[in-house]
């Protein structure tokens, strides 16, 4: 007969395959259906949050939200209890998560309105990147993230840039317009220039004066022109990242092929 301990410990092991590792079979059903307990449980909280709705359902609502709570709490325990170390766990990002997704149900309890902190519930849905096994799409996020980091110089003057720019206007549209026009002051005309600068335009606040209006369109054709630059920044940094990390074909001369690969992406001939 098997040592209990060592059937403990087999079973751990099962466990742990079935939660933490996305393979065909229980693993993937487990994957799946956490995903979808969770897709409902944020439908649960939103729906709560429509009066109407939760007139009619309250009682529906209530007992889905504390089955789904019941399960996420087991879930969370079973987490704990099959990883070699439980208090690491707890505190990764994925840990952290997992608790305040059953937190707010029990501080409800004190606390009604905390319930609708359970919306954090969708930040595990992130796990549906090991599902999908998008894990391999991480060299390109991180590509991303260099070329932000490696243009945050540029971006900071740029927004430096816009910054004095947007006080400028909305100074001059305080002189130009005044109060009896809606500019009752100068951050009152810096949020005016702010919006028509963005092309955003939410109309509460307009210039009456021909005067006011010449600047208005030059604040329009300006903002598109500005919207352009940072994706310019970018996007430079992008390119010149992936021409620093390219190999070169001997064969068709193309360098587009990156560090990771063996053959050229354009001709197939081996790289060295």
């Amino acid at each position: 007969m098997e040592p209990t301990h060592l059937s403990s410990t087999s079973f751990r092991r099962r466990m742990y395959r079935v939660i933490f590792e996305s393979e065909p079979g229980p693993g993937r059903w487990f994957d799946v259906a956490l995903i979808m307990a969770i897709l409902v449980s944020v439908a649960v909280v939103m729906l709560d949050s429509v009066a109407s709705f939760r007139q009619e359902h309250g009682d529906l609502l209530w007992t889905l939200e504390w089955v789904l709570t019941i399960i996420f709490t087991v879930e969370y325990g079973l987490r704990l209890s099959c990883v070699a170390s439980p208090r690491k766990y707890a505190g990764s990002f994925f840990g952290v998560i997992d608790l305040l997704a059953i937190l707010p149900t029990f501080i409800a309890l004190a606390l009604p309105s905390a319930k609708y902190l359970l919306v954090v519930r969708i930040l595990r849905i992130l796990r549906v990147f090991r599902v999908l096994k998008l894990a391999t799409y991480v060299q390109e996020s991180n590509q991303l993230s260099r070329a932000l980091w490696a243009s945050r110089r540029k971006i900071v003057v740029f927004l430096f840039a816009v910054f004095t720019i947007v006080i400028v206007l909305g100074s001059l549209m305080y002189l130009i317009e005044g109060e009896d026009n809606g500019f009752s002051s100068i951050p009152r005309g810096v949020y005016w220039a702010v919006v028509t600068l963005t092309t955003v335009g939410y109309g509460d606040i307009a210039p009456q004066t021909p005067q006011g209006q010449a600047v208005a369109t030059l604040v329009m054709v300006m903002g598109y022109g500005i919207i352009a630059v940072p994706t310019g920044i970018v996007t430079a940094e992008l390119t010149s990242g992936s021409k620093r990390t390219a190999k070169m074909c001997s064969t068709c001369g193309s360098t587009r092929s990156p560090q990771a690969s063996k053959f050229c992406c354009d001709c197939g001939a081996e790289v060295a």
